[in-house]
């Protein structure tokens, strides 16, 4: 019934409406079929430009006296707050399996530990606090580095130096965070939703792993840290599929003002300056 309430307003709305926007075919395709003439598809755009692989990117970590070495397997995961909408409890069940036969690897985790998306978690500690107790001494947690939330610049680095990204998010808004991370070169294993989909091509732009087995999420990273140049062609072409698809000075920003200019006069058309 609150569903049913919630979907009043764009029920009412649409008749009226000139023209709406999506930044993907799956946000579009939560509203009704006769809704979708109306709607564009296009998402706001990655500054491309700007974000790109960096190979004398470094992260120093407070546990340890330098830079991260070269030889750890350094892997990443991104979210605003660690939650299960953005797939939280998969990447920490993952790890047992992960840092028991990967010696090397560390696992660097950015993001508030409070819930933005769904109910909250009754225990103290939020979701995090749960997840570790359940985990207790199955998981090296000197090899696990919950860096809260980062500066900008600092997180670029930290996607920059990992071996792999992780974006294991349920059916949701896709996530700035993973076409960043794809412009920057990154091996993103995604979880096998329909907005991941859209963007990641298993094996070619990206990985895909079921969202609810985090033992298969633990094989694929072991696969890539285990075995770099099996993996290497992706990083590249996940940045030159965002570069082609995503960017949002060639692609994004002229196709939204495209739209935005079919429903003024031509004599008060936006024109484009980059």
């Amino acid at each position: 019934m609150f569903a049913r309430a919630r979907n009043a307003i764009p029920y009412m709305n649409i008749d009226t409406v000139d023209i709406g926007h999506s930044p993907t075919l799956w946000q579009r395709d939560r509203f009704p079929k006769s809704f979708h003439k109306k709607i564009y598809v296009c998402h706001d755009g990655i500054r491309t430009d700007k974000l790109k692989p960096d190979p004398s990117a470094s992260v120093t970590l407070a546990r340890l006296p330098k830079p991260l070495p070269a030889e750890d397997e350094v892997i990443t995961y991104v979210a605003r707050g660690l939650e299960r909408a953005r797939g939280f409890h998969v990447v920490m069940r993952a790890l047992p399996k992960l840092l028991k036969e990967r010696p090397k690897a560390r696992v660097l985790i950015v993001g508030g530990n409070e819930n933005s998306y769904g109910r909250e978690v009754e225990h103290s500690g939020g979701l995090r606090g749960m997840l570790e107790e359940e985990l207790g001494d199955s998981v090296d947690w000197d090899r696990v580095h919950f860096l809260g939330r980062v500066p900008y610049s600092g997180l670029c680095d930290i996607i920059r130096v990992g071996r792999c990204h992780l974006y294991m998010s349920m059916p949701f808004v896709l996530s700035w965070s993973m076409l960043e991370a794809m412009a920057m070169g990154a091996t993103v294993i995604g979880s096998d939703v329909a907005p991941t989909r859209e963007v990641i091509k298993h094996g070619k732009t990206g990985l895909l792993v079921d969202y609810f087995q985090p033992e298969a999420l633990a094989d694929q990273i072991i696969a890539v840290v285990a075995n770099p140049e099996k993996y290497a062609h992706i990083g590249p072409a996940a940045r030159a599929h965002v570069v082609k698809k995503y960017d949002f000075a060639t692609v994004c920003l002229p196709e939204h003002l495209r739209q935005i200019n079919r429903l003024v006069p031509k004599s008060k058309a936006i024109k484009l300056k980059v």
